[in-house]
């Protein structure tokens, strides 16, 4: 994954969903990274919107030049490239991904074909949690192909991984290839077999003459993953940071048509058996959307995994009616 600051795109739109904290730092990264010419924020309360716009147009002048607007009126999305849906429950502590799948389904379908009318071209890019499930609503919801309704899925995950094993390997996080596949929550796993650092497959890399990444120190790197999300929730009640810088490099992956690999989350057909389920695998990413899905090397247990990661999908599906 490139980590590159695009220059501004001209005529570009980025519509954002929720004036929340993830919808701000939504918002916010997409304007200190120069996304977009325009970023628009939409909210069903009119003063927090506009305090939020407000608040960041105040801070323009020091960045590469998008206008800045909010307003309850979802017209403001009107024309947008990419609209990115931060709209639901928030996730309280303790609480799984999956447990806010019901009531944030719901309000999806209240929602999307406001969105629509507004944005009839745009790529959908859902942040709200359970986001693989909600994949899945949205598309079924809009009639939308599959690629233009996707997820930011792990590529927050991916980033807290490689930074971890930067961390540990004394590296760059940019020198580090590894990701995260599957669903964006618990039972997500990393693709150890093809992991490395700098070429070197990462069982082999080597920090003052060991072998840091034993089998054992893999699983628990494994762990910190997997609950990174419940420990920054449990200190401070929210994830918006990281989120919203990994929201923005989907968005311009699909403005600047970069045909970057990311793993993000679509509806599969036939990917390593799985179908009518939205998982995260390594993806294209272009101004259509996801345009191909890599069938990227797996092991015989990453394979397991994956599957398993599509029935949880596809039980809490079935629960909440889909």
């Amino acid at each position: 994954m490139s980590e590159s600051t695009p220059a501004v795109a001209a005529r570009s739109k980025i519509g954002v969903v929720g004036a929340g904290s993830v919808g701000t730092s939504l918002a916010y990264a997409a304007l200190i990274r120069g996304a977009a010419r325009d970023v628009a924020l939409y909210d069903l309360n009119p003063d927090k919107v506009r305090a939020e716009a407000l608040d960041l147009a105040h801070g323009t002048m020091f960045t590469p030049g998008s206008r800045v607007t909010g307003s309850d009126d979802v017209a403001v999305l009107a024309g947008s490239d990419v609209v990115l849906i931060t709209a639901g429950a928030k996730q309280r502590p303790g609480q799984t991904r999956m447990d806010l799948a019901g009531a944030n389904a719901a309000i999806l379908e209240g929602l999307l074909p406001r969105l629509l009318e507004q944005a009839p071209d745009a790529v959908y890019v859902l942040v709200t949690n359970p986001c693989d499930v909600l994949t899945v609503v949205a598309q079924r919801i809009s009639g939308l192909p599959s690629s233009r309704v996707l997820a930011s899925g792990t590529v927050l995950d991916t980033s807290r991984l490689r930074w971890l094993l930067a961390e540990e390997g004394g590296v760059s996080t940019t020198s580090v290839h590894a990701t995260i596949v599957g669903e964006h929550g618990d039972s997500e796993f990393p693709l150890w077999s093809s992991a490395n650092i700098g070429q070197v497959p990462l069982r082999e890399w080597s920090v003052d003459g060991r072998r840091p990444f034993t089998e054992e120190r893999l699983a628990q790197l494994t762990d910190q993953v997997v609950n990174a999300a419940y420990t920054v929730i449990a200190g401070k009640g929210a994830t918006n940071y990281a989120i919203g810088l990994a929201g923005v490099r989907v968005a311009e992956a699909v403005i600047g048509d970069e045909h970057a690999v990311l793993p993000v989350s679509t509806v599969l057909e036939d990917y390593r058996g799985i179908s009518g389920v939205a998982l995260s695998v390594p993806s294209v990413v272009a101004r259509q959307g996801v345009v191909e899905l890599l069938r990227v090397p797996m092991d015989a247990q990453e394979l397991t995994l994956l599957h398993r990661s599509a029935e949880a999908i596809r039980r809490t599906l079935e629960t909440i009616g889909h």
